[in-house]
């Protein structure tokens, strides 16, 4: 009991007057202590925007203002309600998000521009001296001691005030410099991921288009793009909204963690428990996904494509084969090239067959005869008529004799899956052997050849054609390859799912990856089972665990052959789901416009970042990787005595893939001399390159006149965050040194088509300059520093693939200090280098070399795929890059910049193959906004970001219906089939940058994608496809397991196929791992995997430099690992440790845990070394980023394109940026007092 006299009491100790019964004191007064807390959330208004960062969020957020300051920010709760029958997008939001404002007022914050002093002082001496800017910067560039000095001093410090005026000065005359003097296609800019500010991102590269400049690709650089897309979709990216998980009933997350990196989403996957959904998680790691799942397959770090083989090797055994469900084969009957018939040649050494190429109609008397591109109309075997035209082939597509024919109906065909089939129709049947490539043994036991490389002996059916030519199904040759024996096929068969000699069995996979085949075997079956019960509603969701392997694209393929071997792809609930960053800029067609500068002129240059960054950084001067060793044992031999280096350099010069700078001339002098020598200026590019007098940049990279001169960053952090091989980016690109351990390419193994200089240049780039609102290591490193606008000072548009809607930025505040918005930027600078043209540059005629394109005819240049038939002389657009004369007039970029060019009238807008034709729209748009002057006059103006964001929605189907209803109605002709309807409803409606800011708008369902939301539904891919019969942008119009490209048969890639992380021990003699050894100090230290996963506390270097979330961490940077390895080198949890390779070093506290398994450490990206980092011990220089460990490792079959859907599109497929097969040796500090 407690003591009523001791209640009394309170009334002495407080003021105040107690109660009777001591149950209430009553004050007056006393609340000025609250009055803090009542100020800190007053507030003179709320304004919408969002947050322009990578993290696929998109969210709708309130910001708070008071007395013109930005006080706190919170989740805005007005996104469309998705009906009564499931949850709604909102509230949206994370941690992460909550903590933006701390960076509007924050130490890191740039708030003047900045020029470096050891550029900026010989400037300012050559600018007084000569009286000119442009004369300034060539001075001073040309002069070896003045720019060594300032390349050195890079990274340094060394950064002083300036003005506005004197910092775009700079800016300008080194653009206006290096355009007359080494070329426009020396002029590089590099953003990512647009959706995430479209108006930000397409003011930077609509100026640089407009100037002739390079676009770098950010998708396939961050190793986020999977090439197994176009690979089998002909379609990068196209995935469900998060919504649709809710649809499902069966889901895998499989290398994708969702609380940690789509937090405002990962509700959906969490509430469809509710209605009975079973939820299967895949990772190496007890991720923060793992605690949702109901079942956990823990794989062992890259083994994902053995996994995935095995639980196919299930389903084809039991449910296609065993059971023959009608489902399954159905769906692969109408949607895959599973009835597809191919070639099977005799093997090299005459002891079986190999698969070939694809039988196409031009090789088979009285099919589709008198059609046209015959050879790009793969054929299937008809049950009545033998080999047979299914439709909607590529041959279909871009003929005028293919309107109304390109489509899935399969009308009067009824094609067989297997030879077999024929058995009962009196045609000759023959089991046969045929040889397939794996790569799952030792390294160790392949000391020469392909690398783990072995060979299978398996069989198929086949039968001949009337030509002798013997034959079987893609179907076939898939079961063969998951060894699904069937009765009397020759070859070496598993005995049972206990099988562990044979690949493909869940025995063989458990020792690989070390899942339990008893598990793998029930997810297979309850993935197909539900796929039968539910139509296809089995999802696997997907992301960077397992893209970011040099092998991710196998994976891949081996992950989506079980959503289409069950029927689940466009299907609600059903299908793949990747994602790895905010990609989906939903108005593409309006938005690609704006941004390039296609409304003006076309085409553009767009450059792959790998290669780019590759040659720039000069990671091909380290890397001897044979293509051979990375080929298939039954290759034909076309990439030998070849590096992965040369392979690049031949896609480049049969334009297969851009190449920019594209070669040892300027572009605006190639197309003066064509002039002079009067001829037209293809006809001279390819005379100069057969006299030899011409070559590629990049079969001579290390030559000055091939180097990149100037390098732009806005919105994005290079150098801490996506700078694979960082070390080298500063060595040899930047020009400040860097711990770089590799030695150069001994002779004798260097690239053959390459021309070897020494010494290897360092300081490559005259300028980099960078515009960013905090300080970064990219900034650290820029010659000139410009402050930019938050997301909260400026007005932009965002989408994402995570939900269906279009949402604004919009300024709460003006820009504080001396900060800009990155559309005022460029702006100004589209302005200054128009006012110096006329002195400098004026009109001239630029010449622009072209890769052969995707969703173009340029996809029907190489017939089958057969690089060997090709003419051997230089012909643009067959056998090299197209070359396309574009004229400019440097005195009107900034009127250009300012309005929205004719073309978008007349051609139209390219859409997927089609054309959208925005002419009302124009007059729309003048009547809102105005007109331009000079060579705008008459045109639309777009001279503010509300504007340009208005433009965009205009010309996009995804937010104008008129023109989303114009596109399926224009489609509807070539396929044949209504499609109109898709739309239809909302022809009328035109989502406005008004109507953003009053709240997120759903988007229209248009042509630009595959998916559908018509009648309120929830985005899935391919619905179009599946639902109308609509074609895949493929060779055969459908989703593809097999690729008859001669690379990819040479790379053993033409099917799904298990293929290890890359054996470094192997083929470069490094560590392996969990060996334990000596390090030059005596300490103990370990070689392990190093896989840099997404980090809890930031997204990329966004937000890791924030003080809240420096809080939730550790401070700074940190290695996970195992208490296994920790033991192993005697380090404790919060200790010192040094993680080094042939790469360099990186300095971090050990994060010892459970959830690590052994031998594989996490690093978590873009952790940003301003942050704590100290002095290593092993160098004497600060410690490096988490790339500071990796490299360039260039994948040959990324390379292979000129056919069908592997034609080249930005960022839509090349060689990735992958980096998670890097093996490092770590160690426990001596020392572990440390300095910083």
């Amino acid at each position: 009991m407690i003591d009523h006299r001791l209640l009394t009491l309170g009334g002495r100790l407080r003021r105040g007057e107690v109660s009777a019964d001591a149950r209430q004191m009553f004050l007056v007064g006393g609340r000025e202590a609250d009055a803090f807390y009542r100020q800190r959330f007053s507030h003179d208004r709320v304004v919408r925007s969002t947050h322009g960062v990578n993290c696929t969020g998109s969210c709708s957020w309130k910001v708070f203002v008071k007395d013109g300051i930005i006080t706190w920010e919170a989740q805005q709760v007005d996104y469309p309600s998705t009906g009564p029958d499931m949850p709604d997008y909102e509230p949206r939001g994370c941690p992460r998000g909550a903590a933006f404002s701390w960076y509007e007022y924050s130490p890191t914050r740039i708030r003047h521009p900045y020029v470096r002093s050891a550029l900026l002082e010989p400037y300012r001496e050559a600018k007084a001296r000569l009286g000119d800017p442009v004369e300034a910067w060539r001075a001073v560039t040309s002069d070896p001691e003045i720019s060594r000095a300032y390349k050195r001093a890079r990274g340094k410090g060394g950064l002083v005030r300036t003005t506005w005026e004197e910092a775009m000065e700079i800016v300008a005359a080194a653009n206006v410099a290096t355009i007359a003097d080494w070329g426009p296609d020396r002029i590089a800019g590099f953003s990512v991921l647009p959706a995430m500010s479209m108006v930000s991102f397409g003011a930077g590269a609509r100026y640089l288009q407009l100037i002739g400049g390079v676009n770098l690709s950010f998708y396939d650089w961050y190793a986020d793009l999977p090439v197994a897309s176009p690979q089998v979709f002909g379609d990068q990216t196209d995935v469900p909204e998060a919504g649709d998980w809710y649809n499902s009933q069966y889901l895998m997350m499989w290398g994708s963690n969702l609380p940690l990196t789509r937090t405002p989403d990962a509700h959906f996957m969490t509430e469809a428990r509710y209605h009975g959904q079973k939820v299967v998680a895949v990772s190496p790691d007890y991720a923060d996904n793992t605690k949702f799942a109901d079942q956990w397959l823990r794989v062992a770090p890259g083994t994902d494509g053995a996994l995935a083989q095995a639980m196919g090797h299930v389903i084809l055994s039991e449910f296609h084969v065993k059971r023959q469900e009608p489902f399954f084969l159905d769906y692969m009957r109408r949607h895959t090239d599973a009835p597809f018939l191919l070639e099977l040649d005799t093997s090299s050494d005459g002891t079986g067959y190999v698969p070939g190429r694809f039988v196409t109609a031009d090789s088979v008397p009285g099919v589709a005869e008198g059609a046209p591109k015959n050879e790009f109309r793969p054929l299937v075997w008809d049950r009545q008529r033998g080999p047979a035209d299914p439709g909607g082939t590529l041959a279909d597509r871009f003929t005028p004799e293919g309107e109304g024919k390109w489509n899935l109906l399969m009308e009067g065909v009824r094609p067989i899956m297997s030879i077999a089939e024929l058995d009962a129709t009196g045609v000759s049947v023959r089991g046969v052997e045929v040889l397939l490539p794996r790569f799952d043994l030792p390294g160790s036991t392949t000391p020469a050849g392909s690398v783990g490389g072995g060979v299978l002996h398996r069989g198929v059916p086949a039968t001949r054609l009337a030509d002798g030519r013997l034959v079987t199904t893609v179907y076939d040759l898939l079961l063969a390859n998951y060894g699904v024996e069937r009765k009397g096929l020759p070859g070496r068969w598993p005995e049972d799912y206990h099988d562990a000699t044979a690949p493909g069995t869940p025995a063989w996979a458990s020792e690989l990856t070390g899942v339990p085949g008893p598990a793998m075997i029930r997810v297979a079956r309850e993935f197909a089972v539900n796929a039968i019960e539910t139509r296809g509603r089995s999802q696997i969701l997907m992301g960077a665990g397992i893209n970011h392997y040099y092998h991710a694209d196998e994976i891949y393929r081996a992950i989506l052959a079980l959503t289409s071997m069950c029927g689940t792809q466009g299907v609600g609930g059903g299908g793949w789901a990747h994602y790895v960053g905010q990609e989906k800029v939903r108005p593409i067609a309006g938005w690609s416009q704006f941004a390039f500068a296609l409304d003006w002129q076309r085409p553009a240059r767009q450059m792959i970042s790998t290669g780019f960054w590759y040659l720039t950084t000069d990671q091909w001067r380290y890397d001897d990787t044979p293509a051979e060793r990375l080929a298939s044992p039954l290759g034909a031999g076309t990439l030998a005595g070849k590096t992965a280096a040369d392979t690049m350099v031949e896609a480049m010069r049969r334009g297969w893939t851009p190449s920019y700078p594209t070669f040892n001339r300027n572009p605006l002098l190639l197309g003066r001399q064509a002039e002079e020598a009067g001829m037209k200026p293809a006809a001279y590019v390819v005379d100069q390159l057969t006299r030899g007098e011409l070559r590629f940049a990049a079969e001579d990279p290390d030559a000055p006149e091939n180097f990149p001169r100037i390098l732009a960053s806005w919105r994005t952090n290079l150098l801490g965050s996506s700078a694979k091989g960082t070390e080298y980016f500063l060595r040899h690109m930047v020009g400040a040194g860097g711990d770089v351990n590799a030695t150069e390419t001994p002779e004798g193994r260097r690239p053959a088509s390459m021309t070897w200089r020494e010494p290897a240049p360092e300081g490559k780039l005259d300028l980099i300059w960078t515009a960013d609102f905090r300080n970064t290591s990219t900034t650290l490193h820029s010659d000139v520093v410009l402050p930019a606008a938050t997301w909260y000072e400026k007005y932009d548009l965002a989408t994402t693939d995570m939900h269906p809607f279009i949402h604004s930025f919009n300024a709460a505040i003006d820009p504080p200090w001396q900060a800009r918005s990155d559309f005022d930027i460029y702006r100004q600078l589209a302005g200054m280098v128009s006012a110096w043209a006329p002195t400098y540059l004026g009109t001239q005629t630029d010449i622009i070399p072209v890769p052969l394109s995707h969703d173009t005819p340029d996809a029907m240049t190489m017939a089958h795929g057969d690089v060997s038939a090709l003419p051997q002389q230089w012909m643009p657009g067959v056998t090299m890059p197209k070359l396309v004369a574009v004229e400019r007039d440097y005195t009107q970029i900034l009127n250009k910049f300012d309005t929205v060019g004719p073309l978008v009238e007349k051609p139209g807008i390219p859409a997927k193959g089609i054309m959208l034709i925005a002419d009302e729209e124009m007059d729309e748009l003048r009547r809102a906004h105005g007109t331009g002057r000079g060579a705008g006059a008459g045109r639309p103006l777009i001279d503010t970001p509300i504007k340009a964001g208005d433009a965009v929605m205009h010309m996009s189907g995804a937010t104008n219906g008129r023109l989303a209803t114009q596109g399926w109605r224009t489609l509807s002709k070539r396929t044949g089939t209504p499609l109109v309807e898709l739309s239809e409803e909302e022809a009328g409606r035109q989502i406005t940058f008004a109507d953003t800011q009053i709240k997120p708008q759903p988007v229209i369902t248009t042509p630009e994608w595959s998916g559908s939301e018509h009648g309120g539904r929830r985005y899935s891919a391919f619905v179009v496809n599946v639902e109308h019969a609509k074609p895949w942008h493929t060779l055969t119009g459908r989703m593809h397991y097999y690729l008859d490209h001669d690379w990819m048969r040479d790379m053993g890639e033409s099917l799904p196929t298990f293929r290890p992380p890359l054996d470094f021990a192997c083929l470069y003699g490094e560590a392996a791992p969990g060996s334990v050894s000596a390090s030059q100090a005596g300490t103990a230290q370990v070689a392990v995997r190093y896989l840099t996963i997404h980090n809890k506390w930031a997204i990329h270097s966004q937000y890791y430099d924030n003080l809240y979330m420096l809080t939730l961490g550790r401070g700074g940077q940190t290695i996970w690992m195992s208490p296994a390895d920790a033991d192993k080198i005697r380090v404790r949890d919060n200790e010192w440790v040094e993680a080094y390779n042939r790469n360099g070093i990186v300095a971090a506290r050990a994060v010892v845990s459970h959830r690590i398994p052994e031998g594989t450490v996490f690093m978590h990206h873009a952790q940003e070394r301003t942050m704590n980092t100290p002095v290593t011990e092993s160098s004497g220089r600060r410690g490096g980023t988490h790339n500071s460990l990796t490299r360039i490792v260039l994948k040959p079959s990324h390379f292979a394109g000129g056919y069908a859907q592997l034609s080249y599109a930005f960022n839509y497929i090349g060689p990735t940026g992958n980096n998670r097969d890097e093996v490092t040796l770590i160690r426990r500090r001596t020392d572990q007092e440390v300095t910083f």
